[in-house]
């Protein structure tokens, strides 16, 4: 499938678009994360970071990847998404609808897809310019950065890859601390994933 076909295809589905890219956390970019949230939250001394605690319960399907993340407050979101396992900044395809009723949606999914396993993840979230800035703490696995470029209805794949090289830049991630796929992925290399 080509790339306009690709796009084509997407918008015909209803699916949103952003660029994304991991990377194991240094302390050097943590603090600069801080730095950037503040400067585009206002200044220094301004508290941009938002404290999200997430689980995301991933179930087998065919394509993709479909998972169900629960917050505290009882609620959740069914995720439905399509990237690449590659490192670097990569497109990523997904849908997102929420529920009130997440234990009764993991009880139905997981007796008809089956459950693949379990993340469990404390994330500090900054938002600059476009792009959602993750610290993500992930119960086994250690500290990660991750980083979501936001796209525009017809902003290009590009656009988002170089603003997310940009990004990375800033922050001082290097090339060796890019990692492919989702951390659910690195858990089970591990022997780990809590199902």
């Amino acid at each position: 499938m080509t790339s306009n076909e690709r796009s084509q295809w997407v918008r015909a589905a209803g699916m949103r678009r952003n660029v994304e890219v991991k990377a194991r956390l240094r302390a050097a970019a943590r603090e600069a994360a801080r730095r950037l949230g503040e400067a585009a939250a206002g200044g220094p001394g301004a508290d941009p970071a938002q404290l999200l605690l997430q689980t995301d319960t991933f179930f087998r399907v065919p394509r993709g990847r479909l998972k169900l993340r629960r917050t505290p407050d009882g609620r959740g979101e069914l995720i439905f998404y399509e990237r690449p396992d590659a490192t670097g900044p990569k497109l990523s395809c997904f849908t997102v609808t929420p529920t009130d009723d997440p234990d009764g949606l993991e009880a139905v999914l997981g007796q008809a897809l089956g459950v693949l396993g379990q993340v469990r993840k404390q994330r500090l979230l900054y938002l600059v310019g476009q792009t959602r800035v993750h610290l993500d703490s992930v119960e086994g696995l250690g500290d990660f950065l991750e980083l979501e470029v936001v796209l525009a209805e017809g902003q290009s794949q590009e656009d988002g890859e170089r603003q997310a090289r940009q990004l990375l830049g800033e922050l001082g991630v290097q090339d060796q601390d890019l990692i492919s796929g989702a951390y659910l992925d690195l858990l089970l290399a591990q022997g780990q994933g809590g199902s």
